[in-house]
């Protein structure tokens, strides 16, 4: 079983804690990777551009001019895809990008992203984050203290503390352990876990 150091806030070691093998020490599959990161953005696809069509385009009720005797080519409206101010022919209309996917493949994924942060020495444990006051300064001392220049702080639950007081530094970020996911892991450098955070991780992602 792997063993992390835990550090306490002003970036000290206060000990050891030993991580489950079947959740950060699992085999690396890049394709899982691949597919989760894939649907995730899927999901998060706004699906709201939309195009008018000739018929939703207003105006071209009539015919622009007589069908013969004119010398010009025959048209029957102004709002035809050719004109200018026309519709547009097979542009998007507001969809749903979201598909489903496996919850074992989701499950897997998030184990190779954490097995992967340990195996690169980017992950790291602390014991607990608490500010005396909610500031931005003091949360950035801290950062700087653990030595992270850009990094995801997972906690055992909602902290709207440390929330607040990293919302405008936008090197981190703070979720609970109910909103860890592939993606949010992969776009930061370092991935902090608050202690208490750690049995509730792995419970989840045994059942």
């Amino acid at each position: 079983m792997p063993e992390v150091k835990v550090y306490n806030q002003e970036g000290q070691e206060t000990g050891q804690i030993t991580l489950a093998d079947d959740i950060f020490d699992v085999p690396i599959k890049p394709y899982l990777i691949y597919e989760v990161v894939k649907w995730q953005l899927a999901c998060r696809r706004a699906g709201t551009a939309s195009t008018k069509t000739r018929g939703e385009v207003r105006g071209g009720g009539r015919k622009p001019w007589r069908q013969k005797g004119t010398g010009r080519a025959r048209q029957g409206s102004i709002r035809a895809p050719h004109w200018v101010g026309g519709g547009v022919v097979f542009g998007p209309k507001p969809r749903s990008w979201a598909y489903s996917l496996p919850k074992k493949v989701r499950k897997q994924a998030l184990k190779i992203a954490l097995t992967s942060k340990l195996k690169s020495g980017r992950l790291r444990v602390v014991d607990n984050i608490k500010l005396d006051e909610i500031k931005t300064k003091k949360f950035i001392g801290i950062m700087k203290n653990l030595g992270l220049p850009k990094a995801l702080i997972v906690t055992p639950e909602r902290n709207k503390e440390l929330e607040l007081a990293s919302r405008n530094v936008s090197e981190f970020q703070v979720m609970p352990r109910e909103g860890l996911n592939v993606y949010d892991i992969l776009r930061y450098d370092h991935l902090v876990i608050l202690q208490n955070a750690i049995p509730k991780i792995e419970e989840s992602l045994r059942s």
